[in-house]
């Protein structure tokens, strides 16, 4: 009779072995979420993203190993994005209602995300590449990945850095920003969308329909602006 080892090592290199990992993940993930009541820090993305750190640490499986499976769920992150025009076009007529405030917030946001980060890590002494993968840390992951690897990052390094600001967004954004007294949809979102990107943004639409279309609107232009921005900014530090 064949042994589990043997079973287990056979299906670790099938790639439909962890995109249905990473998609079963998800699920329970998005369960705990709405069994909570939709608590902004039970968040479904760091809950399966913890449920698959803990599977590779324990299965022993290396990080390519896995991505050459889940690669799928990281080539849909480009349509995702592209998809979000919908809402944009939705919303067109708000979002010109409020365009001077929106290029003022973005502009201030966008720069302020890229040297706070940037200015933090350089005094506690961080260089090098390391230094330079912190930079496009609240972009969506397609376009922060492109930027990391031209300023010379690293781009697996940055992919890391960018969930964990999502997560961290998606948590927060909703506690700071009643704390903070913000009841503005418009305004939230767009804060959600410019600092946290897709992961804030599935956040704001949770939560309001106008914040999550705002959401998106921030999370793609800070894409475009982080994108010519972050190369000029960089060369502060090197």
């Amino acid at each position: 009779m064949t042994s589990f080892p043997e079973i287990w090592t056979f299906l670790s290199q099938e790639p439909l072995m962890w995109l249905t990992a990473t998609l079963l993940a998800y699920a329970i993930g998005d369960s705990i979420f709405l069994k909570s009541g939709k608590r902004p820090y039970v968040n479904p993305v760091l809950i399966a993203v913890t449920l698959l750190a803990v599977l590779l640490w324990v299965t022993d499986v290396s990080y390519p190993t896995y991505f050459e499976g889940a690669k799928f769920v990281h080539f849909m992150l480009g349509p995702a994005t592209v998809a979000l025009a919908a809402p944009l076009y939705a919303n067109l007529g708000k979002v010109r209602q409020a365009a001077v405030p929106m290029i003022a917030a973005l502009i201030a946001g966008s720069t302020t995300a890229i040297l706070s980060v940037l200015g933090i890590a350089y005094a506690l002494g961080v260089r090098g590449e390391v230094l330079l993968s912190l930079a496009p840390k609240s972009v969506t992951a397609p376009v922060a990945l492109g930027i990391s690897e031209a300023i010379g990052g690293s781009p697996t390094l940055t992919a890391v850095l960018v969930i964990l600001t999502g997560v961290m967004g998606a948590v927060m954004a909703t506690p700071l920003l009643n704390l903070l007294g913000i009841k503005d949809w418009k305004a939230r979102g767009f804060a959600i969308g410019v600092a946290s990107h897709g992961i804030g943004t599935a956040r704001a639409f949770q939560v309001n329909e106008t914040a999550g279309a705002f959401a998106g609107i921030g999370m793609a232009l800070n894409a475009i602006l982080t994108a010519i921005i972050a190369p000029i900014i960089v060369l502060l530090f090197f």
